[in-house]
């Protein structure tokens, strides 16, 4: 999940997150990321199929700002 330089998520599936990364800020990733360059790394999952990791996306898509911005919250207070 990415935090976008206008304070929106955005949310892919890759194989290759420092490479789609840089793409993201490079403004050739997507389209939705290109106007709202730079962006920054907020989470990302294990690895899992591409089958699961796109389910999990469409999850996390459907989900309302607030709840998406709890599940960070609640993800960085249990990894400390």
């Amino acid at each position: 999940m990415l935090r976008c330089s206008d304070g929106s998520f955005y949310t892919g599936a890759t194989n290759g997150l420092k490479k789609r990364l840089m793409g993201h800020n490079r403004g050739t990733a997507s389209k939705y990321t290109r106007s709202r360059r730079p962006v920054t790394l907020l989470a990302t999952s294990v690895v899992m199929s591409r089958g699961e990791a796109l389910r999990l996306e469409i999850k996390i898509k459907k989900l309302p700002k607030a709840k998406k911005i709890a599940c960070l919250t609640s993800s960085r207070s249990g990894n400390e």
